[in-house]
């Protein structure tokens, strides 16, 4: 799910986890190793939270570490298949049951109860996002949906102006608009985003996953790319053969393309990118109402193997509900999933502004529904839905067997 450039320890300061899922000293001091996933800037400002939490807890002391996202998930599997998982670390809802499964994750509730970890004061129902068949998993820290990030002079030009409930078919008359009229790609090309297709899925009466297996048929997928295919081919969808090149920058900044679907707190990324003006515009829907969103969320967890589920907890509590740390993380993490940070945090930039707006008119619209179960090997499927989608829009994989080898790489990760 939030995928963000990772950076270097030395150039922080940050003191490298140390083995062992958490220690103690002669004094009474605590040590807990946290661990996430994120860039330089993250960092810093985590950095900056655990001071907070250092002074009003004198004797538990963090060690911290982070990576690029794909690189935290490598090291901290092998950390949790040795037994050696950080204390405390960055979680998503796709290895949930995953790590659940294997006997990693801290069941929560225990601490909640004995009053070391609040789980009221949430917004939108924000506290169940981390329950998985009655445990507590993870705890919230920010939320966020998906939305279409668009260039909104390409679609002033354009004469575009998407409001909420506005049809596929109006999305896809809109890219077609900008690519007569504005010389670019309508939209990067939105068929390997698993996120956004689990949506159109639920639109639908369905969903990308069931609580053990896939929701759809091999005859969905096929419909959705070969309509992909065919509009890479017009041009409607950007050049993969450009947008690739391209990255890390996105399409859209690199004016291949006039919108795409992302995480509604990714705006942020747009305006440090790119040199025109980028707003957020609402998900297309089937019926003009139903878009099957839901709030995602980071979370944070604890390893069922650490030596201090007390301080973990707290420690928890602290980077949730804290409003100093509220002020200091911003939207870095999503809209601050707790109300105290949420009031503490009032975004003066324009983009924030942007991103707190679209998640009140969510809440406030009642669009919003529950997220769908996703089952161990999710992380899996989500990787091959992406590379399958990537070979078919280049033509290096017939849509029949992008589809058959999907559902067979699928199956697999979800019966392992």
């Amino acid at each position: 799910m939030l995928k963000v450039a990772g950076g270097s320890l030395a150039a922080l300061g940050l003191t490298a986890a140390g083995c062992g899922t958490g220690s103690g000293s002669g004094d009474g001091t605590v040590t807990l190793r946290y661990s996430w996933w994120g860039s330089e800037d993250r960092a810093k400002r985590i950095n900056q939270s655990i001071a907070l939490f250092e002074k009003k807890f004198p004797k538990i002391r963090i060690k911290t570490d982070f990576q690029p996202y794909a690189d935290f998930w490598k090291k901290f599997n092998t950390q949790a298949s040795g037994g050696n998982a950080p204390d405390v670390f960055q979680n998503a809802i796709g290895f949930l049951r995953k790590y659940d499964a294997k006997n990693v994750l801290l069941d929560l509730r225990e601490q909640a109860g004995a009053g070391n970890l609040r789980l009221d004061g949430f917004r939108a129902g924000l506290e169940k996002f981390g329950e998985v068949d009655g445990k507590l998993l993870g705890v919230p820290v920010g939320s966020n949906s998906m939305a279409l990030v668009v260039d909104q002079a390409v679609f002033t030009k354009a004469g575009v102006t998407p409001k909420p409930g506005w049809t596929w078919d109006e999305y896809h008359a809109a890219l077609a608009r900008i690519q007569q009229s504005q010389g670019r790609a309508g939209d990067a090309g939105p068929y390997g985003i698993m996120y956004l297709y689990d949506l159109y899925l639920r639109q639908h009466g369905k969903a990308f996953f069931t609580t053990s297996g896939l929701g759809f048929t091999e005859t969905d997928l096929t419909d959705w790319w070969t309509k992909a295919a065919a509009r890479v081919k017009s041009g409607v969808y950007a050049d993969p053969k450009k947008t690739i090149p391209a990255k890390p920058k996105s399409a859209v900044t690199a004016e291949l393309a006039g919108c795409e679907f992302t995480w509604d707190n990714f705006a942020v990324r747009y305006t440090a990118e790119g040199k025109s003006r980028y707003g957020l515009a609402p998900i297309p829907t089937t019926d003009g109402r139903k878009t099957g969103q839901y709030l995602g969320s980071l979370m944070l967890s604890a390893s069922k193997r650490t030596k201090h589920p007390k301080e973990a907890a707290q420690f928890i509590d602290f980077m949730v509900h804290d409003p100093e740390v509220g002020k200091i993380m911003g939207y870095d993490r999503g809209v601050p999933a707790t109300e105290a940070q949420y009031g503490a945090y009032v975004p003066t930039d324009e983009v924030g502004k942007q991103i707190a707006a679209y998640e009140k008119q969510l809440v406030e619209s009642r669009v919003l529904e529950p997220i769908t179960p996703h089952p161990a090997g999710a992380d899996v499927c989500e990787a091959a839905f992406m590379r399958l989608a990537e070979e078919m829009s280049l033509g290096e994989r017939p849509v029949a067997d992008a589809v058959k080898q999907y559902f067979t790489e699928a199956k697999t990760a979800l019966s392992s």
